[in-house]
Formats: structure tokens, sequence, C-alpha cells
């Protein structure tokens, strides 16, 4: 079975201080060249640990 494995990096403190990310349309345009049942991790400290993607995780964060 594939697997997506995102490498999460720890790259800063705050939110503000992150130079570059993905938007919402390129990261939907990236996972339509996976099959709709490929599950999907974050790996952390270069595989040491693992963590799932779930969407009961994600905020939305409003800031002015």
């Amino acid at each position: 079975m594939k697997r997506l494995v995102l490498n999460a990096e720890r790259e800063a403190y705050d939110i503000g201080q992150i130079r570059e990310t993905m938007t919402t349309g390129e990261l939907i345009r990236l996972l339509e060249e996976y099959d709709e049942d490929t599950p999907i991790y974050l790996s952390h400290d270069n595989g040491y640990t693992y963590g799932a993607v779930l969407e009961r995780r994600f905020d939305e964060v409003w800031e002015e």
C-alpha cells in the first residue's frame, strides 16, 4: 500500500516567522496525483515519531 508522508519541520515559534508555505490550492493540486484512499501521515524528528492528519486537528487562525 502506498502511503504519503509529510516530513514536518519545526521552523519558528510564531506563524508570522514562516517565510513560505503552500496554499490550499497548491495542496489540492498536489494531492490530486494520489489515489483518494492513500493514507497521509506526518513525520517528526526525521522519522523518529509520526502523527495522523485528522480533520478535527485543523484550526482556523484569524490575524489582523
